[in-house]
């Protein structure tokens, strides 16, 4: 059997055998996911990150890297209703790609998944750790990582710890509380756009691009433009694919997901415009760029400390909405590849609540010691290599089926497909080839490593390898 020979049986993806996932979740809780996901770090910290690297230009980058998550999204929305599987764009890749290029994409997705709670964690540190130091005089040196001075980022850590308790506890009660968060961070950023908007000054707009439009290298040795800032704050828009990974938890999972994963989109598509053109529009860009709370920054230096306030508190009360959505994801994608035998089989059992807690405690262990000690810029631009190869890959299944079984019955069909499925396509390339050259090396490097184990360990182990389970 070759390389690309071993694929999961349509069927088999689309209704997994064995110990199943409880079906607890509408569309309501699905959309508050998909939202509480993507309106997160990426613009409540990363577009500090973004403005230091294009300028005001940063709103064409958010632009930009919206218009290509639009399109990966509508191909996420068509697979995920032919194949309504916990493992999203694994589960997909091994059904319609075959099991070494699932193999990548699991591998890709791990990483991302466990560099956003890291990022998500670190940025949610950023808003918290002054209010702490403000209220107890706990030392920053235990609130920072090393690269800003400190020794750890003990509140980072913490709010993992907080968030991996309510996975464990269970789904529904969980994506309960995700919905209440999520209405707190939506009431926020209306709050700051609301204050803000009235300082737009159009002279901060100029110039506009000051970096330029393709990825450069500024003489701070900086990687700069409106395609490199797109690159790392594309980070704001993904979130919708944690949505496919619920599917299996899905009660009508053919309207429901769709429903989900377009609607996040669409929402968090307007916010994203809002909060953007407010921001760079309120103070020069240079005044907030790279800081780790930008928008409570922004606040505080148009005279609207009190504002600034509750916007750094609700920050802390929401970001970790984020945290839930993501671990959320990663435990899902973990279990199926469990279930497929990648990962040793206890790690796919399930409580009595019905939650993966074996691998929500390792996944929770894990990511901890990134938040703890890694820079945030770092930690997101590797996040986003991962989550585009996933983009990448759901795209081409979308488009391999369209042709491998164009009779094949399809709840959701994303239109023009061809067009749709190729702009996503050369639309993640593109953002690959923007992210900082560093990033492109260690996510290689990841993967050459992935590979190695694929082979050493999980090729054999298959259950596919082993006879057991499809072709």
């Amino acid at each position: 059997m070759g390389l690309f020979d071993r694929r999961k049986p349509l069927e088999e993806a689309a209704d997994p055998s064995g110990e199943r996932l409880a079906p607890t979740l509408s569309w309501p809780h699905l959309v508050a996911l998909g939202v509480g996901a993507i309106v997160g770090t990426g613009i409540l910290t990363l577009i500090g990150v973004g403005a230091d690297r294009a300028g005001p230009a940063v709103l064409l980058s958010f632009a930009i890297a919206g218009a290509i998550c639009a399109c990966a999204a509508l191909a996420y929305a068509e697979m995920a209703t032919m194949m309504p599987a916990a493992g999203s764009a694994y589960s997909y890749s091994y059904t319609v790609l075959g099991e070494i290029i699932a193999w990548v994409v699991g591998w890709s997705l791990i990483l991302e998944y466990s560099l956003v709670v890291s990022t998500v964690a670190v940025g949610w540190s950023g808003y918290a750790a002054p209010l702490l130091h403000a209220s107890t005089g706990f030392p920053m040196a235990l609130m920072q990582g090393p690269e800003l001075g400190g020794i750890v980022n003990l509140p980072a850590i913490f709010i993992i710890a907080v968030v991996a308790g309510l996975l464990i506890v269970g789904t529904r009660e969980s994506a309960t509380l995700n919905a209440i968060l999520v209405l707190v961070k939506i009431a926020t950023l209306t709050l700051f756009v609301a204050v803000a908007l009235p300082y737009f000054d159009t002279a901060n707009l100029h110039p506009f691009m000051p970096f330029g439009f393709a990825k450069g290298v500024s003489p701070d040795g900086v990687e700069r433009g409106v395609m490199a800032a797109a690159a790392i704050i594309f980070f704001a828009f993904y979130g919708f694919d944690a949505i496919s990974t619920a599917a299996e938890e899905t009660k009508k999972p053919e309207r429901d997901l769709p429903i989900g994963i377009i609607g996040s989109m669409l929402a968090c598509t307007l916010i994203y415009v809002l909060v953007a053109a407010a921001a760079v529009g309120a103070l020069p860009f240079t005044r907030f760029a790279d800081s780790p709370e930008p928008l409570a920054l922004i606040l505080r230096e148009i005279g609207q400390g009190k504002v600034a306030t509750v916007v750094a508190a609700a920050a802390v009360i929401a970001l970790p909405t984020v945290l839930l959505a993501f671990l959320f994801g990663q435990s899902r994608i973990f279990l199926v590849m469990a279930r497929d035998g990648f990962l040793p089989k206890p790690l796919a059992h399930l409580s009595k609540r019905g939650a993966p807690v074996r691998i929500t405690l390792i996944t929770a262990a894990f990511v901890s010691v990134i938040a703890g000690f890694v820079p945030l810029d770092k930690i997101a631009a590797l996040a986003n290599s991962g989550t585009l190869v996933a983009f990448i890959a759901v795209s081409v299944c979308m488009l391999v089926m369209r042709r491998r079984a164009p009779d094949a019955r399809r709840p959701f069909r994303t239109p023009a497909a061809t067009l749709v499925g190729a702009g996503a396509i050369i639309g993640c390339l593109y953002l690959f080839l923007s992210l900082p050259t560093q990033t492109q090396v260690w996510f290689f490097l990841w993967n050459g490593f992935g590979l190695v184990v694929y082979f050493l360990y999980g090729r054999a182990r298959s259950l596919i390898g082993r006879g057991l389970q499809g072709r």
